[in-house]
């Protein structure tokens, strides 16, 4: 292994479905007193079984003193740039600066057409290139309404924005980060994000490499700096003491304390978003997070290997 050179600090969470019949505020709660740096709510607007993630969040914040809590990822068809610009940044002033913010495209078309959005390019093969299109259109929207600018107006392809003045302005620098996967997504968010979301299951540590490239290459193609944008990994497996090993992020601590290792030395993730079975939650905090920490100040510590 070599050291990562990733900038910001190590930081795990954890995911959470909005599902309607567990109780997520105790969660979340769980996850502030475990020590848990993040708390990620799912957006599934358009699922009759879930709770409105954005409600979550601000409960969320409001049940807890420490975590920081991002919807993770805002289904943007569904939240109106400016619209979610201005509850992202009233939760951030309410709650003293514990607010980041997730950001997706959208990929239920079927489901976000049957709440009253609007599918990009409509049905047509470019639909693709289209939410992509209103997915930077949206990030410059909000940070232009969480700027200290006045007069403010925006027109875009997908998006409008007029107004005479910004605000409310939110007491930190909140991070976008994306969720994409393929690689102009990746492109996109090398190029305008704080910050990209990856699931495990869509993208497994066999692409994680040439993800984290793509990033980096579309980064310095702007003029940015790669090491500047954090690399947040959603871990979608079991976590189970007592059974065998059955594949990437299956198994057991052990096997858990390796591949999180792994991944953020040698593919340079720098958060983690435990995205299992909520009373597996516990284990990952208590027992995979000090070790994985552990091993990694170790790694880091070491001399550089010929």
């Amino acid at each position: 292994m070599t050291p990562a050179s990733g900038r910001g600090p190590l930081r795990f969470g954890v995911s959470l479905a909005p599902d309607a019949s567990v109780p997520l505020l105790r969660t979340a709660q769980e996850a502030d007193r475990y020590g848990l740096d993040l708390l990620g709510v799912r957006d599934r607007p358009y699922r009759r079984d879930t709770a409105d993630a954005l409600t979550l969040v601000a409960a969320a914040l409001a049940a807890t003193s420490r975590i920081r809590v991002l919807p993770a990822v805002a289904c943007l068809p569904l939240r109106p740039p400016a619209v979610l610009a201005k509850a992202v940044a009233t939760m951030d002033r309410l709650s003293g600066g514990r607010v980041e913010l997730g950001l997706g495209a959208g990929t239920s078309w079927d489901g976000v057409e049957a709440y009253g959005g609007t599918r990009p390019g409509g049905a047509c093969a470019g639909s693709a290139a289209a939410a992509r299109r209103a997915l930077e259109e949206a990030v410059q929207i909000i940070r232009l309404h969480w700027s200290d600018q006045s007069g403010l107006r925006f027109q875009g392809e997908h998006y409008g924005f007029t107004a005479l003045q910004a605000g409310p302005a939110p007491v930190h620098p909140i991070g976008v980060w994306l969720g994409v996967t393929g690689p102009r997504g990746l492109d996109l968010a090398g190029r305008v994000a704080d910050g990209w979301i990856a699931p495990s299951s869509l993208v497994p540590p066999k692409r994680l490499a040439d993800g984290q490239q793509r990033l980096d290459d579309a980064a310095a193609r702007a003029g940015r700096d790669p090491g500047e944008i954090r690399r947040v990994y959603v871990l979608e497996g079991s976590l189970d003491a007592s059974a065998e090993p059955r594949g990437f992020l299956h198994g057991p601590p052990r096997q858990w304390i390796y591949e999180l290792t792994e991944l953020a030395i040698g593919h340079r993730v720098d958060s983690f978003l435990f995205g299992g079975r909520p009373e597996q939650m516990a284990e990952f905090a208590l027992e995979v997070v000090p070790a994985v920490r552990e091993e990694i100040a170790r790694e880091r510590g070491a001399p550089l290997r010929a």
